[in-house]
């Protein structure tokens, strides 16, 4: 994948040049597929909510977000993880909720209709603990979210964030501490 293709393609779409968008499809696809299963890796053996489903959902939702401008291939990537977080999150939450017998609640991906209650719970305080951090410390939190969730490496992290590599394995390193004290005394 060519990172320069990618980001030109991004600033054109930025543009409003709709073929820019199906150019990029093909391009991206591969990684955001990449990601879809790292995040999915992490479930219950036979979930229902598939790799493919997930990326679906989070195209839908790229395409829909006009209001972004897309800087270049690092930025796209880092809120692609961003929203596959989300709808994990979102899909998670709602199961919890029809488990406490809340009303039902449309969730766009119809195809899965259950999630184990004990990832569930987990992914939840995650991303909690992930939120309670961001309060306090907003890098550290987009570290967590960038290496973990997008998979991107410490290098492409450090650009994302404009910091440098050394920085973020010190946050790297810290927010992962802070977490798992947060997710035990939660626990």
């Amino acid at each position: 994948m060519a990172p320069q293709k990618i980001t030109e393609l991004l600033l054109a779409w930025n543009a409003g040049d709709e073929e820019a968008l199906q150019a990029l499809i093909p391009l991206v696809h591969v990684e955001l597929h990449r990601l879809a299963h790292q995040y999915m890796t992490g479930e219950r053996p036979g979930h229902p909510l598939q790799t493919t489903a997930l990326v679906n959902e989070a195209y839908l939702r790229l395409v829909d977000s006009s209001r972004v401008q897309w800087q270049n291939r690092t930025h796209f990537f880092a809120v692609s993880a961003q929203l596959m977080r989300r709808i994990l999150v979102d899909f998670a939450r709602a199961r919890q909720k029809l488990k406490r017998g809340g009303d039902a609640v449309h969730v766009s991906l119809d195809d899965a209709p259950s999630i184990s209650s004990e990832t569930s719970a987990e992914l939840i305080a995650l991303d909690d603990a992930l939120t309670t951090l961001a309060t306090f410390d907003q890098r550290k939190s987009r570290v967590i979210e960038l290496r973990f969730f997008g998979g991107l490496s410490v290098e492409e992290t450090a650009h994302a964030l404009n910091v440098s590599p050394i920085t973020v394995m010190r946050d790297w390193g810290l927010a992962k501490a802070w977490l798992l004290r947060e997710l035990d005394r939660r626990a």
